[in-house]
């Protein structure tokens, strides 16, 4: 009986290092795949002319915050991160995570939306200021706006802001999203922040921005200023416009566990060195014109108010604009 429990247990531990060893070289081989020398580039701008960046904020830290801050490729060339097995790992991850759903155990959210009844929309803008929330293994805690067109079970889906998680806080993977197309010579999705704001100050933060171009229908996505590439309308089935776009933050927790904080892990009390924000929200509808949205087309969304929660403000003019906070402590949310 031992002799036979000894070699069931090393016919699993067999198995078990099988298993470790196919996964890994199906890593290596997707590795080959994708980091391979450059072929082609692509020169495209898009057909409007207009500025991602508002008005800066006053004590927010001005340059850009991700990308490539020193140097930029040359003309005619974009940069394209080396993809690594740790991000490989990482992308599973996250893409294997409900955190993008509602009523999932374990994600938490604190956001507004533009109610559908004035839409369609076309572009969302804001200013966010950028934090690094403690996580452990299994969470993640972001700040992202998007764009979104159909029911929530088959919608389509643009989002662009920033992450922290276990994985030492590498940000997201959009030069990984199949189709996308990087168009600036030094900024880039998925980069590292160099800096992240304090509770009281300093506070660091960029302008973010998802438009689409009324020729193309491409999905432009900016930030600090200029735009970094675009999302080809043909990668969607339901995306000629968006029937909803919103801001604010999300966390993501095992089951049964704590969750993380939230933005800078407090609740939003008016005071713009406290709480996470987003400023300068802007919004364009069926007009192509850029307007700050009032606070009766606004849907809020926050399901533990223990936890997290958000305040949209309006207009609070001057060095804020259309303005909102969001974030909280997190903790014992009934996960």
């Amino acid at each position: 009986m031992v002799n036979e429990i000894l070699q069931i247990d090393a016919t699993d531990k067999i198995y078990g290092i099988e298993n470790v060893l196919k996964e890994d070289l199906e890593l290596e081989r997707q590795l080959k795949l994708i980091n391979k020398s450059p072929i082609k580039t692509i020169n495209k701008k898009p057909s409007f002319q207009k500025s991602t960046a508002r008005t800066r904020v006053k004590n927010l830290s001005n340059g850009p915050i991700f990308g490539l801050r020193k140097d930029q490729c040359p003309k005619g060339t974009v940069p394209i991160p080396r993809t690594t097995k740790e991000d490989l790992i990482r992308e599973k991850k996250l893409l294997n995570s409900s955190i993008f759903l509602r009523d999932i155990p374990g994600v938490h959210l604190a956001e507004v939306a533009l109610s559908s009844k004035f839409g369609p929309y076309y572009s969302v803008s804001g200013t966010n200021s950028v934090y690094n929330p403690t996580v452990t293994k299994g969470q993640m805690s972001l700040s992202h706006i998007w764009v979104q067109n159909g029911p929530i079970d088959t919608n389509n889906k643009i989002s662009i802001g920033w992450h922290s998680d276990n994985y030492h806080r590498t940000g997201c993977y959009n030069t990984r999203c199949p189709g996308f197309v990087q168009t600036h010579r030094g900024l880039y999705p998925g980069s590292r922040t160099a800096n992240s704001s304090s509770y009281g100050g300093p506070i660091f933060g960029f302008d973010s921005v998802i438009t689409q171009d009324p020729l193309t229908k491409n999905w432009w996505i900016g930030g600090d200023g200029y735009y970094m590439g675009y999302f080809p309308s043909k990668l969607f089935s339901n995306m000629g416009s968006a029937d909803k776009v919103g801001l604010g933050g999300r966390t993501l927790t095992p089951r049964g566990s704590p969750s993380p904080p939230m933005g800078s892990g407090h609740f939003p009390d008016k005071n713009f060195f406290h709480a996470s924000f987003y400023r300068y929200i802007f919004v364009e509808n069926a007009t192509r014109r850029n307007y700050g949205p009032e606070k009766y087309q606004i849907e809020n969304y926050f399901d533990k108010p223990n936890c997290f929660r958000v305040n949209y403000y309006g207009n609070l003019q001057r060095d804020l604009g259309y303005s909102l906070q969001f974030g909280g402590p997190g903790g014992n949310c009934d996960n």
